[in-house]
């Protein structure tokens, strides 16, 4: 099987996929913890800085640029995840936002009332909400299955009761690669009266969002993770947002969702966030079948190529693991299951620890991650956190199968050294 010619084409455009460092061109499995960007992201902020250079709501031309450019961005992130942009909230990334709505969430909160988060989370869709302890809310925690990384939602069925507040669930998970059933979690949810708050950070570079089909009341990205800049959005459901009182600077505007924009944005990154999402669409009326001219249809057509290339990435990772006499993959192991997963893959080693793999691969010119990965409850769960964690490889759609063979065959004459 070879990469797909669409694949090779979209890579010119990132500057670093051809960029020799220390002699080699870097393999770049490091996707879940940033991705690289398209040049367009690059001169979209590059001219931000020169073009709107200003602050927001002033009576002079670069005020007013800016001004245009946050509106074009509210819109963009909207159709990123189907929306409105009167619901787009922007912040630095998914932790700030999501302790800044657990915040204005713990005012409105009661003792005694419930918050359920999980074990397979990153730690910035449960730290949050166990500070709300303090204002004497009881944290419920509900499990995942080690044996394959997937929720219990067993579990979730009893942990939830007419004291649940709220529900804190992640879209994928960053250490195992497994897709929850977020719809489904919502329906469980709502039908005892609590809200939804999905971390879809890990989701957006490789899955389709539509918070109108999760029918979930806030949804979290970082656009660093889905080929933009560092800064972060919320989507809130308006009424949800109308609901809470945000802390803020008195002259600050009083309605959503600005109301909960704290200081100055990062203007630039939402200049970066505005090309990070055209690169997509861009993608999809190139080499996709959009059903219709609009932005959101051609996201739709880029999601689905992508999950088509990356399910071959998945496939070989998988494979190529599997043969590997000394290695243990963790989570999802079988492409059956591939609706159940994204291509992110964790593993250990015999007789190696996660650094020693990392380290040793990194001089190869193979970028992967180690260590928990900020999924503390994953490495705890498994009882790994203290012994080096994990080692975590992961696809996104700009790696190509060659990338990955040399990967596997890197991997194979480094094991065999002990």
């Amino acid at each position: 099987m070879r990469t797909a010619e669409w694949v090779w084409e979209i890579r010119t455009e990132f500057p670093a996929l051809s960029r020799e460092i220390e002699g080699k061109v870097p393999v770049f499995l490091d996707g879940p913890g940033g991705s690289q960007v398209p040049r367009r992201v690059l001169e979209a902020m590059a001219a931000a800085m020169i073009e709107a250079s200003a602050n927001t709501h002033g009576a002079f031309p670069t005020s007013r640029r800016l001004d245009a450019l946050i509106a074009e961005a509210r819109q963009a992130a909207a159709d990123l995840v189907g929306a409105s942009p009167e619901e787009i909230v922007f912040g630095p990334n998914m932790t700030t936002l999501t302790f800044h709505i657990s915040r204005a969430i713990g005012r409105i909160l009661r003792p005694g009332d419930e918050i359920v988060v999980t074990r397979l989370d990153h730690d910035a869709n449960v730290a949050p909400w166990l500070a709300l302890e303090e204002r004497g809310a009881v944290i419920r925690w509900v499990d995942f299955h080690p044996e394959d990384g997937t929720l219990d939602l067993e579990g979730l069925a009893r942990a939830l009761s007419e004291r649940t507040r709220l529900v804190a669930v992640g879209y994928a998970s960053n250490a195992l690669g497994t897709v929850n059933p977020v719809r489904r979690i919502v329906e469980m949810a709502h039908a005892v009266g609590a809200w939804v708050y999905v971390d879809a950070v890990h989701a957006a570079p490789h899955l389709f969002i539509d918070v109108q089909e999760l029918e979930c009341d806030f949804l979290v990205c970082s656009a660093y993770k889905f080929f933009g800049p560092h800064v972060g959005f919320l989507y809130g459901r308006a009424d949800r947002l109308t609901a809470l009182r945000p802390y803020k600077v008195r002259p600050a505007p009083d309605q959503p969702p600005e109301a909960f924009e704290t200081g100055t944005q990062n203007h630039e990154g939402l200049a970066g966030l505005i090309a990070a999402v055209d690169y997509l669409a861009d993608l999809g009326r190139r080499f996709g079948n959009p059903i219709n001219p609009s932005q959101r249809a051609a996201i739709r057509a880029a999601m689905e190529r992508i999950r088509e290339h990356e399910r071959a990435l998945c496939a070989r990772l998988l494979e190529g693991l599997e043969e590997i006499p000394s290695v243990t993959v963790y989570g999802i192991r079988t492409m059956e299951r591939w609706s159940e997963r994204v291509p992110t893959l964790s593993f250990r080693a015999k007789k190696w620890d996660p650094r020693e793999i990392a380290t040793a691969l990194g001089q190869e010119g193979i970028y992967v991650w180690d260590g928990n990965f900020y999924a503390l409850g994953v490495t705890e769960r498994l009882g790994l956190e203290g012994q080096g964690g994990l080692v975590r490889v992961g696809a996104l759609h700009y790696n190509t199968l060659e990338e990955v063979n040399r990967f596997l065959e890197t991997l194979h004459r480094l094991l065999s050294r002990k």
